[in-house]
Protein backbone atom coordinates (compact mmCIF):
# COMPACT_ATOMS: atom_id res chain seq x y z
CA UNK A 1 0.00 0.00 0.00
CA UNK A 2 1.55 3.25 -1.15
CA UNK A 3 0.70 5.13 2.59
CA UNK A 4 2.86 2.70 3.93
CA UNK A 5 6.42 3.83 5.46
CA UNK A 6 9.64 2.92 3.53
CA UNK A 7 12.56 2.76 5.88
CA UNK A 8 15.75 3.50 3.82
CA UNK A 9 17.78 1.33 6.87
CA UNK A 10 16.27 -1.91 5.28
CA UNK A 11 17.78 -1.43 1.57
CA UNK A 12 20.13 -4.17 0.68
CA UNK A 13 19.48 -5.84 4.65
CA UNK A 14 20.10 -9.65 4.58
CA UNK A 15 16.45 -10.78 6.06
CA UNK A 16 15.36 -14.84 7.17
CA UNK A 17 11.74 -15.20 7.58
CA UNK A 18 11.48 -18.65 9.22
CA UNK A 19 7.75 -20.15 7.81
CA UNK A 20 7.60 -17.77 4.71
CA UNK A 21 5.57 -19.55 2.27
CA UNK A 22 2.28 -18.83 3.84
CA UNK A 23 0.27 -15.97 5.68
CA UNK A 24 1.93 -13.87 8.03
CA UNK A 25 5.19 -15.21 7.11
CA UNK A 26 4.32 -14.66 3.38
CA UNK A 27 3.23 -11.11 4.16
CA UNK A 28 6.79 -10.90 6.04
CA UNK A 29 8.56 -11.73 2.99
CA UNK A 30 6.71 -9.65 0.65
CA UNK A 31 7.23 -6.28 2.87
CA UNK A 32 10.58 -6.93 3.30
CA UNK A 33 11.08 -7.29 -0.62
CA UNK A 34 8.96 -4.38 -1.05
CA UNK A 35 11.77 -2.39 1.10
CA UNK A 36 14.72 -3.39 -0.67
CA UNK A 37 15.31 -5.97 1.50
CA UNK A 38 17.46 -9.09 0.37
CA UNK A 39 15.30 -11.81 1.94
CA UNK A 40 15.23 -15.79 2.30
CA UNK A 41 12.84 -18.27 3.63
CA UNK A 42 12.47 -21.57 4.83
CA UNK A 43 9.57 -23.35 4.58
CA UNK A 44 8.30 -27.24 4.23
CA UNK A 45 6.02 -26.76 1.55
CA UNK A 46 7.71 -27.25 -1.59
CA UNK A 47 4.88 -25.64 -3.80
CA UNK A 48 3.79 -22.65 -2.04
CA UNK A 49 7.43 -21.07 -1.70
CA UNK A 50 7.80 -21.47 -5.72
CA UNK A 51 5.63 -18.94 -5.79
CA UNK A 52 6.30 -16.82 -3.20
CA UNK A 53 9.77 -16.41 -4.61
CA UNK A 54 8.26 -15.95 -8.06
CA UNK A 55 6.25 -13.15 -6.36
CA UNK A 56 8.87 -11.58 -4.49
CA UNK A 57 12.19 -12.73 -5.56
CA UNK A 58 13.26 -13.83 -2.16
CA UNK A 59 14.98 -17.04 -2.36
CA UNK A 60 14.30 -19.95 -0.44
CA UNK A 61 15.43 -23.43 1.40
CA UNK A 62 13.16 -26.50 2.06
CA UNK A 63 13.11 -27.88 5.55
CA UNK A 64 10.75 -29.07 8.34
CA UNK A 65 12.07 -26.90 10.86
CA UNK A 66 11.68 -29.91 13.26
CA UNK A 67 14.59 -31.18 12.11
CA UNK A 68 17.38 -28.56 14.12
CA UNK A 69 20.11 -29.83 11.51
CA UNK A 70 18.63 -29.96 8.72
CA UNK A 71 17.65 -26.38 9.16
CA UNK A 72 20.72 -25.38 10.28
CA UNK A 73 22.50 -26.81 7.01
CA UNK A 74 19.51 -24.68 4.73
CA UNK A 75 20.42 -21.44 7.20
CA UNK A 76 24.21 -21.80 6.13
CA UNK A 77 23.25 -22.10 2.74
CA UNK A 78 21.41 -19.29 2.60
CA UNK A 79 24.00 -17.12 3.68
CA UNK A 80 25.01 -14.86 6.72
CA UNK A 81 21.93 -11.95 7.80
CA UNK A 82 20.99 -8.93 9.48
CA UNK A 83 17.55 -9.32 10.61
CA UNK A 84 16.07 -12.74 11.45
CA UNK A 85 12.34 -13.31 12.11
CA UNK A 86 11.30 -16.45 14.13
CA UNK A 87 7.41 -16.52 12.25
CA UNK A 88 6.76 -20.37 12.02
CA UNK A 89 4.25 -21.85 13.91
CA UNK A 90 0.97 -23.95 13.77
CA UNK A 91 -2.19 -23.12 16.14
CA UNK A 92 -3.43 -26.89 15.64
CA UNK A 93 -6.53 -27.18 17.50
CA UNK A 94 -6.27 -30.35 20.85
CA UNK A 95 -8.28 -30.98 23.90
CA UNK A 96 -6.08 -31.53 27.09
CA UNK A 97 -7.64 -34.44 27.63
CA UNK A 98 -6.05 -36.24 24.49
CA UNK A 99 -2.25 -34.59 24.85
CA UNK A 100 0.14 -37.67 25.32
CA UNK A 101 3.84 -36.81 25.87
CA UNK A 102 5.25 -37.34 22.18
CA UNK A 103 2.44 -34.63 20.98
CA UNK A 104 3.57 -32.13 23.31
CA UNK A 105 7.07 -32.62 22.20
CA UNK A 106 6.04 -32.09 18.64
CA UNK A 107 4.17 -28.69 19.42
CA UNK A 108 7.27 -27.83 21.41
CA UNK A 109 9.25 -28.44 18.40
CA UNK A 110 6.91 -27.00 16.06
CA UNK A 111 6.02 -23.72 18.01
CA UNK A 112 8.91 -23.07 19.87
CA UNK A 113 12.26 -25.06 19.76
CA UNK A 114 13.38 -24.16 16.25
CA UNK A 115 13.41 -20.50 17.32
CA UNK A 116 16.48 -20.82 19.68
CA UNK A 117 18.25 -22.45 17.71
CA UNK A 118 17.74 -20.16 14.74
CA UNK A 119 18.68 -17.43 16.72
CA UNK A 120 21.87 -19.68 17.54
CA UNK A 121 22.53 -19.98 13.97
CA UNK A 122 22.54 -16.33 12.48
CA UNK A 123 23.90 -14.29 15.96
CA UNK A 124 27.50 -14.98 15.29
CA UNK A 125 27.22 -13.64 11.39
CA UNK A 126 25.53 -10.59 13.26
CA UNK A 127 27.55 -10.24 16.03
CA UNK A 128 30.65 -10.22 13.21
CA UNK A 129 28.89 -7.52 11.72
CA UNK A 130 28.19 -5.25 14.35
CA UNK A 131 24.63 -5.37 15.21
CA UNK A 132 21.37 -6.97 14.09
CA UNK A 133 17.44 -7.42 14.76
CA UNK A 134 15.89 -10.59 15.86
CA UNK A 135 12.04 -10.19 15.98
CA UNK A 136 10.12 -13.33 17.61
CA UNK A 137 6.19 -14.02 17.06
CA UNK A 138 4.45 -14.35 20.09
CA UNK A 139 0.68 -15.13 20.00
CA UNK A 140 -2.71 -13.70 21.67
CA UNK A 141 -3.71 -16.40 22.84
CA UNK A 142 -2.47 -16.93 26.37
CA UNK A 143 -2.30 -13.20 26.83
CA UNK A 144 -6.63 -13.71 26.62
CA UNK A 145 -6.66 -17.29 28.44
CA UNK A 146 -7.69 -18.92 25.28
CA UNK A 147 -8.33 -22.34 25.68
CA UNK A 148 -8.13 -25.40 23.50
CA UNK A 149 -4.65 -25.89 22.31
CA UNK A 150 -2.99 -25.94 25.97
CA UNK A 151 0.55 -26.86 24.58
CA UNK A 152 0.07 -24.59 21.22
CA UNK A 153 -0.75 -21.52 24.74
CA UNK A 154 2.30 -22.36 26.56
CA UNK A 155 4.58 -22.53 23.47
CA UNK A 156 4.03 -19.27 22.78
CA UNK A 157 4.19 -17.92 26.44
CA UNK A 158 7.25 -19.20 26.37
CA UNK A 159 8.75 -16.92 23.09
CA UNK A 160 8.56 -14.06 25.65
CA UNK A 161 10.77 -15.79 28.09
CA UNK A 162 13.24 -16.76 25.12
CA UNK A 163 12.82 -13.18 23.90
CA UNK A 164 13.72 -11.21 27.05
CA UNK A 165 16.99 -13.44 27.98
CA UNK A 166 18.30 -13.37 24.14
CA UNK A 167 18.12 -9.34 24.42
CA UNK A 168 20.04 -9.52 27.78
CA UNK A 169 22.82 -11.88 26.25
CA UNK A 170 22.87 -10.48 22.50
CA UNK A 171 22.36 -6.61 23.85
CA UNK A 172 25.90 -5.97 24.24
CA UNK A 173 26.44 -6.65 20.49
CA UNK A 174 23.89 -4.17 19.67
CA UNK A 175 21.46 -7.01 18.15
CA UNK A 176 18.14 -6.36 19.35
CA UNK A 177 15.38 -9.34 20.16
CA UNK A 178 11.61 -8.42 20.47
CA UNK A 179 8.54 -10.33 20.42
CA UNK A 180 5.60 -8.81 18.17
CA UNK A 181 1.92 -10.22 19.57
CA UNK A 182 -0.91 -11.21 16.72
CA UNK A 183 -4.13 -10.93 17.93
CA UNK A 184 -6.69 -13.37 16.10
CA UNK A 185 -5.06 -12.50 12.71
CA UNK A 186 -7.16 -13.16 9.25
CA UNK A 187 -4.86 -15.02 7.10
CA UNK A 188 -6.47 -18.31 4.87
CA UNK A 189 -5.85 -20.74 7.20
CA UNK A 190 -7.98 -18.91 10.11
CA UNK A 191 -10.68 -17.94 7.29
CA UNK A 192 -11.11 -21.77 6.51
CA UNK A 193 -10.81 -23.38 9.63
CA UNK A 194 -12.04 -21.22 12.72
CA UNK A 195 -13.95 -17.72 11.62
CA UNK A 196 -17.01 -18.45 11.54
CA UNK A 197 -19.70 -15.56 12.08
CA UNK A 198 -19.77 -16.31 15.53
CA UNK A 199 -16.31 -16.52 16.66
CA UNK A 200 -15.89 -12.68 14.25
CA UNK A 201 -18.51 -11.06 16.30
CA UNK A 202 -17.19 -12.40 19.66
CA UNK A 203 -13.65 -11.33 18.31
CA UNK A 204 -14.93 -7.35 17.43
CA UNK A 205 -16.49 -7.07 20.84
CA UNK A 206 -13.34 -8.14 22.69
CA UNK A 207 -11.25 -5.79 20.70
CA UNK A 208 -11.34 -2.25 20.90
CA UNK A 209 -11.24 -1.35 17.40
CA UNK A 210 -14.02 -2.75 15.36
CA UNK A 211 -11.84 -3.62 12.13
CA UNK A 212 -10.75 -7.49 11.54
CA UNK A 213 -7.00 -7.92 11.55
CA UNK A 214 -5.44 -8.30 8.29
CA UNK A 215 -1.71 -10.25 8.46
CA UNK A 216 -0.07 -6.78 6.87
CA UNK A 217 -0.32 -5.08 9.64
CA UNK A 218 1.91 -7.80 11.45
CA UNK A 219 4.54 -7.61 8.91
CA UNK A 220 4.66 -3.61 9.55
CA UNK A 221 5.56 -4.21 13.01
CA UNK A 222 7.93 -6.00 11.96
CA UNK A 223 9.25 -4.15 9.71
CA UNK A 224 9.35 -1.15 11.53
CA UNK A 225 11.40 -3.38 14.35
CA UNK A 226 14.19 -4.55 11.41
CA UNK A 227 14.89 -0.93 10.99
CA UNK A 228 16.84 1.55 12.64
CA UNK A 229 13.99 3.30 13.71
CA UNK A 230 13.60 0.94 16.05
CA UNK A 231 17.38 1.06 17.50
CA UNK A 232 16.73 1.46 21.01
CA UNK A 233 13.71 -0.98 21.01
CA UNK A 234 14.37 -4.28 22.83
CA UNK A 235 13.32 -7.16 25.25
CA UNK A 236 10.06 -5.75 24.63
CA UNK A 237 6.58 -6.82 23.15
CA UNK A 238 5.03 -5.03 20.61
CA UNK A 239 0.86 -5.61 20.10
CA UNK A 240 -0.94 -6.00 16.97
CA UNK A 241 -4.27 -6.78 18.58
CA UNK A 242 -6.65 -3.77 17.68
CA UNK A 243 -6.94 -3.77 21.65
CA UNK A 244 -8.04 -7.10 22.24
CA UNK A 245 -5.49 -8.00 25.31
Amino acid sequence: MSEFAIYPSLNGKHVLVTGGASGIGALTVSAFAQQGAQVSFLDRDAEASAEVSKETGAQHALCDLRDIEAMQAAIASLGSFDVLVNNAARDDRHDWRDVTPEYWDERMQTNLRHMFFAIQAVAPGMIEAGGGSIVNLGSNSWWEAGGGFPAYTTAKAAVHGLTRTMARDLGGHRIRVNTVVPGWIMTERQKQLWATPEALEKQRQRQCLPDLIDPVYVARMVLFLASDDAAMCSANNFMVEAGSI
